[in-house]
Protein backbone atom coordinates (compact mmCIF):
# COMPACT_ATOMS: atom_id res chain seq x y z
CA UNK A 1 0.00 0.00 0.00
CA UNK A 2 1.30 3.40 -0.39
CA UNK A 3 2.68 5.89 1.71
CA UNK A 4 1.16 9.29 1.77
CA UNK A 5 4.87 10.05 0.85
CA UNK A 6 4.36 8.05 -2.46
CA UNK A 7 0.89 9.87 -2.61
CA UNK A 8 1.92 13.22 -2.99
CA UNK A 9 5.09 12.54 -5.08
CA UNK A 10 2.49 11.60 -7.83
CA UNK A 11 -0.32 14.07 -6.86
CA UNK A 12 1.96 17.07 -5.76
CA UNK A 13 1.88 19.09 -2.97
CA UNK A 14 0.23 22.15 -3.77
CA UNK A 15 -2.14 23.10 -0.93
CA UNK A 16 -4.48 25.62 -0.71
CA UNK A 17 -4.58 28.12 2.33
CA UNK A 18 -6.37 31.01 3.80
CA UNK A 19 -5.57 33.45 6.83
CA UNK A 20 -8.19 33.44 9.94
CA UNK A 21 -8.83 37.08 9.10
CA UNK A 22 -10.55 36.78 5.53
CA UNK A 23 -13.58 36.92 4.98
CA UNK A 24 -15.95 33.98 4.12
CA UNK A 25 -16.99 35.24 0.74
CA UNK A 26 -12.97 35.42 -0.09
CA UNK A 27 -12.86 31.43 1.09
CA UNK A 28 -15.13 30.65 -1.54
CA UNK A 29 -14.02 32.54 -4.03
CA UNK A 30 -10.52 30.60 -3.74
CA UNK A 31 -12.29 27.22 -3.33
CA UNK A 32 -14.05 27.75 -6.53
CA UNK A 33 -11.17 29.39 -8.33
CA UNK A 34 -8.68 26.17 -7.45
CA UNK A 35 -11.77 23.39 -7.79
CA UNK A 36 -11.33 22.20 -4.09
CA UNK A 37 -13.90 21.91 -1.24
CA UNK A 38 -11.47 22.78 1.57
CA UNK A 39 -8.89 24.98 2.61
CA UNK A 40 -5.72 25.18 5.11
CA UNK A 41 -6.45 28.07 7.50
CA UNK A 42 -2.36 29.02 8.69
CA UNK A 43 -1.45 31.75 11.02
CA UNK A 44 1.95 33.09 10.91
CA UNK A 45 2.97 29.68 9.17
CA UNK A 46 0.91 27.48 11.50
CA UNK A 47 -2.20 25.38 10.50
CA UNK A 48 -4.72 26.68 13.12
CA UNK A 49 -7.78 25.19 11.49
CA UNK A 50 -9.79 23.76 8.28
CA UNK A 51 -12.56 25.41 6.22
CA UNK A 52 -14.72 23.22 3.99
CA UNK A 53 -17.68 24.03 2.00
CA UNK A 54 -19.62 22.13 4.79
CA UNK A 55 -18.71 24.76 7.54
CA UNK A 56 -20.37 26.83 5.20
CA UNK A 57 -23.16 25.50 4.69
CA UNK A 58 -24.01 24.62 8.33
CA UNK A 59 -22.44 27.57 9.91
CA UNK A 60 -23.34 30.19 7.42
CA UNK A 61 -25.97 29.78 5.06
CA UNK A 62 -28.22 27.99 7.08
CA UNK A 63 -27.70 30.62 10.36
CA UNK A 64 -28.62 33.42 7.73
CA UNK A 65 -25.19 35.02 8.52
CA UNK A 66 -23.27 37.10 5.51
CA UNK A 67 -20.07 35.55 3.75
CA UNK A 68 -19.07 38.95 2.98
CA UNK A 69 -19.24 39.99 7.02
CA UNK A 70 -18.18 36.53 8.12
CA UNK A 71 -14.60 35.64 8.69
CA UNK A 72 -13.37 32.76 8.70
CA UNK A 73 -11.77 32.14 11.99
CA UNK A 74 -15.79 32.35 13.07
CA UNK A 75 -16.52 29.28 10.78
CA UNK A 76 -13.75 27.54 10.51
CA UNK A 77 -13.24 23.77 12.38
CA UNK A 78 -10.27 24.16 15.20
CA UNK A 79 -9.46 20.28 15.21
CA UNK A 80 -7.79 19.57 12.45
CA UNK A 81 -7.07 15.84 11.53
CA UNK A 82 -3.75 15.35 10.07
CA UNK A 83 -1.10 12.74 8.63
CA UNK A 84 2.05 12.27 8.20
CA UNK A 85 4.50 11.33 5.35
CA UNK A 86 4.79 7.98 6.94
CA UNK A 87 0.59 7.16 7.11
CA UNK A 88 -0.23 4.59 4.73
CA UNK A 89 -3.04 5.77 2.26
CA UNK A 90 -5.39 3.07 4.29
CA UNK A 91 -4.89 4.84 7.03
CA UNK A 92 -5.54 7.97 5.92
CA UNK A 93 -9.14 6.01 4.78
CA UNK A 94 -9.58 4.98 8.59
CA UNK A 95 -8.61 8.01 9.50
CA UNK A 96 -11.47 10.28 7.33
CA UNK A 97 -14.34 7.98 7.35
CA UNK A 98 -13.40 8.05 11.79
CA UNK A 99 -13.53 11.89 11.72
CA UNK A 100 -15.81 12.39 8.83
CA UNK A 101 -13.39 14.14 6.99
CA UNK A 102 -12.89 14.66 3.39
CA UNK A 103 -9.28 16.33 3.95
CA UNK A 104 -6.13 16.04 5.22
CA UNK A 105 -3.23 18.00 6.17
CA UNK A 106 0.30 16.46 5.86
CA UNK A 107 2.42 17.68 8.50
CA UNK A 108 6.29 17.00 9.11
CA UNK A 109 8.26 18.84 11.59
CA UNK A 110 5.07 21.21 12.32
CA UNK A 111 5.22 22.10 8.38
CA UNK A 112 2.65 22.06 6.15
CA UNK A 113 3.43 19.73 3.37
CA UNK A 114 0.52 18.86 1.43
CA UNK A 115 -3.30 17.52 2.07
CA UNK A 116 -4.69 14.73 1.29
CA UNK A 117 -8.31 14.24 0.22
CA UNK A 118 -11.14 11.73 -0.04
CA UNK A 119 -10.53 11.46 -3.86
CA UNK A 120 -6.97 10.96 -3.65
CA UNK A 121 -6.96 8.18 -0.79
CA UNK A 122 -9.70 6.18 -2.64
CA UNK A 123 -8.14 6.91 -6.53
CA UNK A 124 -4.62 5.29 -4.87
CA UNK A 125 -6.51 2.16 -3.56
CA UNK A 126 -8.16 1.62 -6.64
CA UNK A 127 -4.70 1.69 -8.10
CA UNK A 128 -3.24 -0.27 -5.85
CA UNK A 129 -5.78 -3.02 -6.74
CA UNK A 130 -5.74 -2.67 -10.22
CA UNK A 131 -1.57 -3.64 -10.04
CA UNK A 132 -2.40 -6.16 -7.78
CA UNK A 133 -5.06 -8.02 -10.51
CA UNK A 134 -3.09 -7.52 -13.20
CA UNK A 135 0.22 -9.28 -11.26
CA UNK A 136 -2.23 -11.88 -10.31
CA UNK A 137 -3.61 -12.65 -13.89
CA UNK A 138 0.33 -12.80 -15.03
CA UNK A 139 1.08 -15.11 -12.74
CA UNK A 140 -2.23 -17.35 -13.47
CA UNK A 141 -1.26 -16.72 -17.45
CA UNK A 142 2.33 -17.93 -17.31
CA UNK A 143 2.12 -20.05 -14.52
Amino acid sequence: MKTVKQLLESKGRQVWCIAPEESVFAALEMMAAKETGALVVVSEGQVVGMLSERDYARKVILKGTSSRETTVREIMSTQVVYVQQSNSVEECLALMTEKRSRHLPVLEDGKLSGIVSIGDAVKAVIADKEFMLEQFENYIMTG
